[in-house]
């Protein structure tokens, strides 16, 4: 027996050294960016049944082994660092970087633009994403695949030519009857050379819930003539509820062949059912008649002066005066299993089988957290705790020291019977 506790007490210091040094790793990490501690447990090893009279199991253990080591994915603290390119994930997912070696998967969010304008990692790794607009809302469109994400700072960028406009515009059901236009609205609107025109759309009350409308810009902007250019006119009709009945469908613009500075004209739709839910944005109730909302798809040129992440991971672009769009839009990927993932080493980790496959979308959707601009997320790291535990594994070292002191001494003990 006394040489079986010999490899028991050796099982025990392996299992207690190797204890020990995941604690110094942790020990090590606990000011890297993103890391997660990991936790060991141990397991019993077979055990051998000896003779006897009881009627339970007569069984003497052979020691321990390691069971796991396996990464714990809390929550870690969030570190504001005001740098704009830095991101924090606040729940549960993996930012997508790739490499020379394929995708891999980080917590870490200290990333920054290299000189070619591509979010990287600190060692060069390319931050993965969705880049594609879409050309008439200029959402970032987030069903395709990712690609890597490039804003090059300081870039003149391209004018948007405007395609689509949405008012939300009450008619003062009220009004008289007069042969005259009864309200007017300017709407700007932006054409292929980043140059900006105003539509006056002209509302004419012509008989109880019916009305006209006119839509002109300045002759000057068309041909350098006087007067007004006609883009559209028509009728529109409201039932007794004030809501629009005709038409039923978004309205166009229709743009002259060319302004005057020599830009391409485009057609532009008047959204007036905007989605979701459809519901037409122009009414006629007895309020007096306003525009409350007014928005356009165009943007004029302009040099991207700022950059900063918002909760869905869009990275949205300042440039010009105030002017902002979406750029492009982080991707983050999830798993069944995240303790599965295998560690790569420089705050990356790699997919493996028992992970799963990871499920790669947005910030704030299934599943996945929300992330936060300008931050960082510290390592889950608890001092006290890798201490205590420790302290812990110096004891179950220093225990089994002792239980293969004690057997060499039974041994010694049991040599000296034949003197």
């Amino acid at each position: 027996m006394a040489v079986g506790s010999f490899s028991a007490g050796l099982s025990g210091l392996n299992a207690n050294a190797t204890y020990l040094s995941v604690i110094g790793n942790n020990l090590a990490n606990i000011n890297t960016i993103g890391y997660k501690t990991s936790a060991v447990s141990f397991a019993d090893l077979v055990s051998q049944t000896v003779g006897g009279t009881s009627i339970n199991p007569m069984q003497v253990g052979l020691g321990v082994l390691t069971g796991s080591i396996s990464p714990v994915h809390s929550q870690g603290a969030i570190e504001n660092t005001r740098e704009a390119t830095n991101v924090a994930i606040q729940g549960q997912g993996f930012f997508i970087v790739r490499g020379e070696s394929g995708n891999a998967y980080t917590r870490a969010g200290n990333f920054s633009f290299n000189a070619d304008g591509e979010l990287v990692t600190t060692d060069g790794w390319r931050v993965q994403g969705f880049t594609e607009t879409d050309p008439v809302t200029g959402a970032v469109i987030t069903t395709g695949a990712m690609a890597d994400i490039i804003v090059p700072p300081g870039v003149l960028r391209e004018p948007v030519a405007t395609t689509n406009v949405r008012t939300l515009i009450n008619l003062d059901a009220d009004a008289p009857v007069t042969g005259a236009v009864n309200f007017s609205t300017p709407i700007k609107i932006i054409d292929a050379l980043g140059s900006p025109h105003v539509i006056t759309v002209d509302f004419q009350k012509t008989g109880p819930g019916a009305w006209t409308y006119t839509a002109n810009v300045p002759a000057a902007d068309v041909n350098g003539g006087a007067g007004v250019f006609q883009l559209a006119t028509g009728v529109l009709t409201f039932d007794g509820t004030g809501a629009l009945t005709n038409p039923a469908a978004d309205l166009q613009f229709t743009a002259p062949a060319a302004w005057a500075n020599g830009a391409v004209g485009t057609n532009i739709v008047w959204d007036i059912t905007p989605p979701p839910a459809d519901t037409p944005s122009i009414t006629s109730f007895s309020s007096k008649s306003e525009t409350s909302s007014l928005t356009q798809n165009g943007s004029p040129a302009g040099q991207i002066s700022n950059i900063s992440v918002d909760s869905e991971g869009q990275i949205i672009a300042t440039f010009g005066a105030g002017q902002t769009v979406a750029v492009g839009q982080l991707g983050l990927a999830n798993f069944n299993n995240p303790k599965g993932l295998v560690k790569l080493g420089a705050n990356r980790f790699g997919e493996s089988q028992a992970a799963g496959i990871p499920n790669v979308g947005t910030a704030g959707t299934g599943g996945r957290g929300t992330l936060i601009g300008s931050a960082i997320e510290q390592s889950n790291v608890d001092i006290a705790q890798e201490f205590t535990q420790m302290i812990l594994a110096q004891r179950g070292y220093q225990a089994n020291s002792r239980t293969i002191t004690v057997s060499d001494e039974v041994l010694v003990e049991t040599l000296q019977l034949k003197r």
